[in-house]
Formats: structure tokens, C-alpha cells, sequence
């Protein structure tokens, strides 16, 4: 009798349709999987580990990452840019998922690290990763943090504006170094994605524009300075990209600068740094664009868009993250509840929610969900998990199809293993859960799960 009024304060999606069960089993939700993922005797094993398992001796919410996963993809993407380019190389994006361990593997794969401020490479200094192989960005980097990175001898630093580049052409001064640059442009290009992931355009707070000259201003500026040395050029159009044409019109906007530098002002780019952004499946019937496709795409516009100009070809860096990560991970939690609400919706409620996964609040992203320890059974029911904590759009995913659920029972939210520990917060202060990497069988701790001293830590009292 009050459905009106309800409806009318609720801050949750009710736009959102109520689909049918699809009645998919695990085994049916394809590019979602980990690759080492498996149904054995109605459990969800990863790493040739049981997560049902796992949840249980581990506790909840847990991290799974699948290791054989990352190695695969930071694999596939050294050997492709090596293939494609004379010199080409690969920066992987801490910012997606980061520790020691992760710096480890990608140190390893033969691949570079991307750090986005001074606790990334904190991180990277700790796992012994090369700092000559790191390369630092931010649109705001601090004295501090600007200072650390010279002191730790990083290879590069990318430029975001004029006060920046002085900046560091000071501090580099103080220490007698010359730094290696990038200078980052925005190429004016709208990538196909979510408005908050689009970094490339003309309005985002992230490096100069082209269309204003600012980015030829900032070019003949970093050539005046006596310790920096400008070495390049950075470009990142956004994030979780499908449309992969938009990288295309990136590298014809990028030859154009790179000829409208040389002539005006005689200078050639050593380098050309095109950032990130490939798509990854967070739906079982996503095609996103395989990393093959990618890097050949890249190839072919890079060396006909240069050509077209009778410029070089500059030595080409990429920048993956969530294509490295993403589809390895799952998130593990315990059902606590299960609420019904007759002809609206059925919240199950587990043991985390946006202190673990903050993407549904912040982009309305959407996922694949099963019941672990019924991995086998198909989905036979529609539900919205939610989380734990004191707000109502505390929400996992909305009307996602899954297993007969009750209290107890184990869920397994796939595709979480980039932009969701790395997100993490302490709000209820809630502990910050725990990573786990699985291969062969075995299943180790790379990050504890915080304690309550964990939180009193910085308390002064």
C-alpha cells in the first residue's frame, strides 16, 4: 500500500531491468572465468584451489587472484609489443592492483611499472622492482613525492603542467640529476566508455590540450630546462575500452604533433608512450577486443600515421591494467541473509560491499555472481547483493542472475581483480580484506587481512 512512497526515496537503481534466470551454470559464463577456473564436484576451484574452501579457512570477503592468469597476460603483452615494435614495451599500471608480489611478477614477464604516486613506488622500492624500468605519472605529484622519485633514480616522470616541470627541473637541480620526461597530451579523443573514465578529451583535468597549443607551449619549455630531459610524449585516452578504433584516431592525432613539433621547432621525439585503456568482460556475453588485436591495431596505425608524415617511428610503450588483472580476480564472501521483498526484489546480504568494491557506487558497474559451493546448478534465480555497511547504495550488483542462495552459502563475484583492493577503504571501520594468489594447488597470502590494531595503528592518544 505504500509502494509509491517507497519508490520515491529509494537510493537505489530501480531503473535497471528484472531479467529472467539464465539458468547458466559456472562453466557457462565463458570470458568472465579465471583461466585456471573449474567446477569440480559442484565446488569453484581456481589455481586447482577450492574457494568454497578457501572462504572458509581464509575467512570473507577474500581476494582471489589466479596467478597463471596475470603470467599469461603480461606474457602475452611483452611477447606482442616486442613482436610489434622495434623496442617496444610494456608498463603495467600499478594503480589497477599493486603489492609486492604483483611487482614481482610483472619484474619477472620482463615488463616496466607504471606508479601513480609515491606509495605505488613505496611499494615497487619494497619488492626490489628496478627503478630505472618505473615510470611515474599523477596530474598533481608533490615535492615529496617528485624528490623520491629522483632519489630513487626512476626512468621516468610524466609532466602534467608548466608548474610541475619547473618543479622538478628545480629539485632535479638540487641534486645535481637530469630527469628523463614524458610531457602528457590530451588528444582531444572521446573514448567509448563511462563518462568518469574518460581522460583524453579537451574538459579533463589531465595533462595540456593540443587544440590551445598549451602542449606545444609545454614542449618548448621542457627543451629550455637545464635538468630535464625531455624524452617523449604520454597519451591515455581512458579505460575499459571496447571501441578500440579510438586508438586509431589517437596515433593520426599523435603523428600530427609529433610533425607540427619538428616544424616549428626542429625536434624529433624519441618516444610515445599511448597509455592503457583495453576492455576487459565483466558480463559472460562481453567481446571485448583480445590483446592481439590491440597491439596489431597500434601497429598499423602508429607506423602508417608516421609514415604519412615521413616521421620515425618513435619507441612505443603501452600502459595495461585492468586487462592484466581484472579477469584474474574474483572477490569471495558468506551469505549472512537472505530478504525478500514480495514483487520488488530479494537482497542477499554478505560480509563486505563498498569498503571492498566501491565500482557499482561509482560507475554503476555490473558483474557475474555464482554460489560457490553450487557452482554446478544453474541459475535459477534473480537477486541484488548487498553489502553490509550504512548506506542503501551499498550494493554489489543489481538483479543478478544466480544459484538457489541462502545464509551460509558461499558467493563468488567474478572480474574484480583490478580497481577494487586497490579502492578499498575503512568505512564503518571496516578491516581491509585479504589478497590470495592461487596456482598449482596452492593458495598464499601476498596481503594480510587488516586487524582492529591495524586501525588504531594511527590513532594518537
Amino acid at each position: 500500500m505504500y509502494r509509491e512512497d517507497i519508490e520515491g526515496i529509494m537510493s537505489i537503481r530501480t531503473d535497471l531491468p528484472m531479467p529472467a534466470p539464465d539458468m547458466r551454470t559456472a562453466r557457462d559464463l565463458g570470458p568472465v572465468l579465471p583461466l585456471t577456473a573449474e567446477v569440480v564436484e559442484g565446488h569453484l576451484f581456481i589455481g586447482g584451489v577450492d574457494t568454497v574452501e578457501l572462504a572458509r579457512t581464509q575467512g570473507t570477503a577474500l581476494y582471489v587472484m589466479d596467478q597463471a592468469h596475470i603470467e599469461h597476460q603480461l606474457k602475452e603483452y611483452h611477447d606482442r609489443m616486442a613482436e610489434a615494435f622495434d623496442g617496444g614495451s610494456v608498463f603495467y599500471a600499478g594503480k589497477a592492483f599493486t603489492g609486492i608480489a604483483m611487482c614481482r611478477l610483472v619484474e619477472e614477464a620482463g615488463c616496466n611499472l607504471l606508479c601513480a604516486g609515491g606509495g605505488e613506488l613505496a611499494v615497487a622500492q619494497a619488492a626490489g622492482f628496478p627503478a630505472n624500468r618505473i615510470s611515474m605519472h599523477g596530474n598533481n605529484k608533490t615535492e615529496t613525492e617528485i624528490a623520491e622519485a629522483l632519489e630513487a633514480g626512476v626512468g621516468r616522470l610524466v609532466i602534467d603542467s608548466l608548474e610541475e616541470l619547473y618543479r622538478i627541473d628545480r629539485i632535479a637541480a638540487l641534486t645535481g640529476r637530469v630527469q628523463p620526461v614524458l610531457i602528457r597530451v590530451k588528444p582531444g579523443v572521446v573514448a567509448d566508455t563511462h563518462e568518469y573514465l574518460q581522460v583524453g578529451a579537451e574538459d579533463s583535468k589531465f595533462g595540456f590540450g593540443l587544440s590551445d597549443d598549451t602542449a606545444f607551449d609545454a614542449v618548448k619549455e621542457a627543451l629550455t630546462c637545464d635538468h630535464v630531459a625531455l624524452a617523449g610524449i604520454h597519451v591515455h585516452i581512458g579505460s575499459q575500452i571496447f571501441a578500440i578504433d579510438s586508438f586509431a584516431s589517437t596515433a593520426m592525432v599523435m603523428a600530427r604533433f609529433f610533425a607540427d613539433v619538428r616544424g616549428r621547432l626542429g625536434y624529433t621525439f624519441d618516444e610515445l608512450d599511448m597509455g592503457g585503456g583495453l576492455g576487459i568482460a565483466y558480463q559472460a556475453d562481453d567481446e571485448p577486443p583480445s590483446i592481439a588485436e590491440y597491439v596489431q591495431l597500434l601497429k598499423e596505425s602508429l607506423e602508417s600515421q608516421f609514415a604519412l608524415h615521413d616521421l620515425p617511428l618513435p619507441r612505443v610503450a603501452i600502459e595495461p591494467g585492468r586487462s592484466v588483472v581484472a579477469d584474474a580476480g574474483v572477490t569471495l564472501y558468506t551469505v549472512g541473509s537472505v530478504k525478500v521483498l514480495p514483487d520488488i526484489r530479494t537482497y542477499v546480504a554478505v560480509d563486505g560491499g563498498m569498503t571492498d568494491n566501491i565500482r557499482t557506487a561509482l560507475y554503476g558497474a555490473r558483474y557475474e555472481a555464482i554460489v560457490a559451493n553450487k557452482a554446478d546448478q544453474p541459475r535459477s534465480q534473480v537477486v541484488t547483493i548487498a553489502g553490509k555497511h550504512c548506506e542503501s547504495g551499498d550494493i554489489i550488483d543489481y538483479n543478478v542472475p544466480i544459484q538457489d542462495v541462502e545464509p551460509g552459502d558461499i558467493i563468488c563475484v567474478f572480474s574484480t581483480g583490478a580497481y577494487n583492493q586497490t579502492m578499498s577503504s575503512n568505512y564503518n571501520k571496516q578491516v581491509r580484506s585479504a589478497v590470495v594468489f592461487v596456482k598449482d594447488g596452492i593458495a598464499r597470502t601476498v596481503i594480510r587481512r587488516e586487524t582492529y590494531a591495524d586501525l588504531l595503528a594511527c590513532e594518537v592518544y
